[in-house]
């Protein structure tokens, strides 16, 4: 029971750090961009767009947690815009409940991590723990980002399911390579690991209908995608590290 005990306090506590410090990052990062490609995707002006009452704003496209809030959902967020749906109002409210999100995302991807941890019966340290967040990111953003990147709103996609089934299809099919990798430590475990990673992007992620064109500028969704994916690196060399020291410092 001590066990359970340490491991969901770690997981809350980093949990708690990391999803504070991306909040910052996406305040600073990805949410100026994501309000300015609402201008585009609701053809207000720039005048009738807020920036200051939505300067704390976020939206489910920041892939940088996943991702979210998974990668698959990430990405998906604009398809169902409505007048009439809910939406936390623009400054401290939304920026309450993105942190809010943020922290639940990192504590419960926490519990993972550290389960996983504790299940390899390997040493923890923060440069062990980095290594497991690295895989993190590589497992739920860089690989399915290859196929399907983070997506500014009114970015033209692909139907929501078929998106969400190549995303977690290329999320399990990574990390079943790299534990092969990491612990078949064999000829035949590099190469079905590589046959893996690499099946997802053979079979291709689903391409959004023919004809439709961003609404945003392209260099504004380069910058977002760039953005995006250093805040999910943040987000899980943080969480990685982390995890690894207070683990050890548990430990002892």
């Amino acid at each position: 029971m001590s066990l359970f005990r340490s491991l969901v306090f770690t997981s809350v506590l980093v949990g708690l750090i990391v999803g504070t410090v991306v909040t910052l990052a996406q305040f600073l990062g990805t949410t100026p961009l994501i309000l300015a490609a609402e201008v585009y995707e609701t053809g207000e002006t720039a005048e009738s767009h807020d920036p200051g009452a939505a300067a704390g704003a976020t939206h489910d496209h920041d892939a940088g947690v996943a991702h979210d809030h998974d990668a698959a959902a990430a990405t998906e967020a604009h398809d169902h815009h409505s007048a009439d749906a809910w939406a936390p109002a623009d400054g401290i409210e939304r920026t309450a409940y993105t942190l809010a999100a943020n922290i639940l995302t990192a504590i419960g991807f926490a519990l993972v991590l550290n389960g996983l941890m504790q299940i390899s019966g390997r040493h923890s340290d923060w440069r062990s723990g980095l290594i497991w967040g690295l895989c993190g990111f590589v497992v739920v953003m860089l690989a399915p980002g290859f196929g399907l990147h983070p997506e500014l709103p009114g970015t033209p996609a692909a139907p929501l399911f078929e998106r969400q089934v190549w995303w977690v299809g290329t999320a399990l099919s990574t990390a079943a390579g790299l534990a092969l990798l990491f612990f078949q430590r064999k000829p035949w475990a590099a190469a079905v690991a590589i046959v893996l990673i690499a099946l997802p992007h053979v079979i291709g992620a689903p391409v959004p209908p023919e004809g439709e064109q961003a609404l945003a500028p392209e260099a504004m969704s380069h910058r977002f995608v760039v953005i995006a994916t250093l805040t999910s690196l943040l987000f899980w060399a943080l969480l990685g590290s982390l995890s690894g020291h207070l683990r050890r410092r548990f430990e002892a």
